[in-house]
């Protein structure tokens, strides 16, 4: 199929496509006439990079446990070190919301009517 084929079916605009195309996130073939073509299999894998990055996580990260994943949700075949991987990217977004949840303190506080 087309990018325009893909980007109907998965609701992905065309440039979010070359983007996965050239973060390494998604293949595409091309055709004699130098246009982009993608198997029946692209649907599903354009569906499992946006609930990934829904997930927060990175491209590079993505790009590391996108052949583990199967199904659209994803589900994972726990290759290895991906497990490792993603308590990783937890613990790195456990240390962020702590970080904010320190900035939004600090920032009530400022808006406190003095005392």
């Amino acid at each position: 199929m087309l990018i325009g084929e893909l980007s109907g079916r998965t609701g992905v605009s065309p440039r979010l496509l070359r983007y996965y195309e050239e973060q390494g996130l998604l293949n595409a073939g091309r055709g004699p006439n130098g246009y982009r073509h993608y198997d029946d299999d692209a649907v599903l894998t354009v569906r499992k990079i946006r609930v990934l990055l829904d997930a927060g996580l990175t491209s590079e990260v993505i790009r590391a446990v996108l052949p583990c994943t199967r199904d659209d949700r994803p589900e994972f075949d726990w290759c290895a070190d991906i497990r490792d991987l993603l308590a990783r990217e937890l613990a790195a977004l456990d240390g962020r919301i702590a970080g904010l949840q320190r900035n939004r303190g600090t920032l009530a506080a400022f808006l406190s009517p003095d005392e």
